[in-house]
């Protein structure tokens, strides 16, 4: 029987995550591979890349999910990279790792935020080449059908990479982050940008109740639903000493020009090398080399 290379799936919405399920589904249905999924038993989003460091121990809860391997995991996206290719969990390491497919695009400075994108890091900075993959999920227009559709465009991609590994073509130097617009029926192709400084604008709102906490859903899917307010009691209402605070969405800030959030909101499936590590613009970095060394000589009054 021929090879067939081995792709491990994880993501931050958690194992039942509509993302996640269909790009199983569409990797397993072509035949081509190995799948494994290694991915959080609840959700995680906006986890970033935290891990578990003082609870030592994790569980992993066996799933059935018709044609892959796959595993439950109590721990974060990190966690389910790190566990997913030690080979403690599976017999060998995979090929490739995908995180996703997350609902909400995560673009500009949400990659910081961003578990999914956390799950590809990790597996990148352990040395296996991995994507991440994120659909700009708009509340009103968007399906859990479009996560197929996306899945499947992802092939493309997916197949050169291992074609690039098989012949060792492949950079080992970045990983790739992936976001599908939300017109995937209908994308105008794909296109190589840069991660830009596109965020939502947070805030933060007291409030008197736990009941007007609301929510945001995932990193870029930035969207609120808050309940009225109900009857307050104790175990809920603030006081003097128990104040409460919600976040709130202030507003966008995007840019202009070729970057990752607005080619991918002009229809294009954006595809975004990333390094483990970002890097200070230039001018930052020349500017300190001039500063550091009269740093330590400036007396302390200036600074008042």
């Amino acid at each position: 029987m021929d090879y067939r290379p081995r792709i491990m799936v994880t993501n931050d919405d958690g194992i039942d995550g509509p993302g996640l399920r269909a790009l199983v589904q569409v990797l397993v249905s072509t035949g081509s591979y190995e799948v494994q999924v290694c991915a959080p038993d609840s959700e995680k989003s906006a986890t970033s890349h935290s891990i578990t460091w003082r609870n030592i121990l994790i569980t992993a809860r066996r799933v059935e999910i018709e044609g892959a391997s796959a595993y439950a995991v109590s721990g974060t996206p990190a966690d389910c990279a790190s566990l997913g290719i030690s080979k403690a969990l599976f017999p060998a390491v995979p090929d490739l790792v995908i995180s996703g497919i997350n609902k909400g695009s995560n673009c500009g400075y949400h990659i910081v935020y961003s578990g999914t994108v956390a799950g590809a890091r990790e597996a990148f900075i352990h040395g296996v080449p991995s994507i991440s993959v994120s659909y700009d999920w708009i509340r009103g227009k968007s399906s859990d059908d479009d996560f197929k559709l996306g899945a499947e465009a992802c092939l493309p991609i997916i197949n050169a990479i291992l074609t690039e590994l098989k012949n060792k073509t492949y950079p080992q130097r970045c990983f790739l982050n992936v976001d599908l617009p939300t017109t995937i029926a209908s994308h105008k192709g794909y296109r190589v940008t840069k991660q830009g400084k596109s965020c939502i604008n947070l805030g933060w709102k007291q409030v008197i109740s736990e009941t007007q906490g609301g929510k945001i859903l995932s990193t870029m899917t930035m969207e609120t639903d808050t309940p009225a307010c109900a009857e307050m009691d104790a175990s809920s209402a603030a006081t003097e000493e128990h104040l409460l605070f919600k976040k709130e969405v202030l507003g966008p800030q995007f840019e202009e020009g070729d970057m990752d959030f607005r080619s991918l909101r002009d229809g294009y499936i954006t595809i975004t090398p990333l390094g483990a590590l970002s890097h200070p613009d230039m001018d930052c970095q020349a500017y300190f080399k001039d500063w550091s060394p009269h740093a330590v000589e400036w007396p302390s009054s200036t600074v008042i």
